[in-house]
């Protein structure tokens, strides 16, 4: 590592601590030409597939775009920037962890409206309302009761197969 003070090579870890949800490692350093101390963070990169949209278009997955979409869904609901960053990260190690070389735009779609689903209804129905295109009413009113707790209890409990 670097002292970002002298630009000398030769520096010493004098601590090292792994962040609570285990992403990071933050390590304090010490430049042993210098004397400077400074701190340095660890991420893990993964590796994530290339995307492929509907027009057969490829490119790099952009974790931008993906927290953009997310925070336009969540737009003035109870959730947290850190529940959203957590949300993110667990997409992205889920498409990392998938094992494919290329992943196309509907399956990032339905990791975040799974994702979605989960964190908050409303959100869920507004993005599923854009990225499932609604061709009337009905449609929409039937993703509205799949989700409602009142539809749910007028259903009555699910039947085993």
């Amino acid at each position: 590592m670097r002292c970002p003070a002298c630009a000398s090579d030769d520096t010493q870890v004098t601590e090292t601590r792994v962040s609570d949800d285990a992403v990071e490692i933050r390590r304090r350093r010490r430049c042993l030409a210098c004397g400077r101390r400074f701190k340095t963070v660890e991420r893990i990169e993964l590796s994530l597939p290339t995307v492929v949209k509907k027009n057969g278009a490829r490119l790099e997955f952009d974790d931008k775009k993906l927290r953009a979409s997310l925070t336009l869904a969540l737009r003035k609901r109870p959730v947290s920037a850190e529940i959203l960053d957590a949300s993110v990260r667990k997409i992205e190690e889920q498409l990392a962890a998938s094992g494919e070389r290329e992943v196309a735009t509907q399956r990032i779609g339905e990791l975040v409206m799974a994702e979605l689903r989960k964190l908050d209804k409303v959100a869920y129905i507004r993005f599923a309302s854009v990225y499932r295109s609604f061709q009337d009413v009905a449609e929409f009113q039937e993703l509205v009761a799949e989700v409602s707790p009142r539809a749910a209890a007028k259903r009555g409990p699910k039947k085993k197969k």
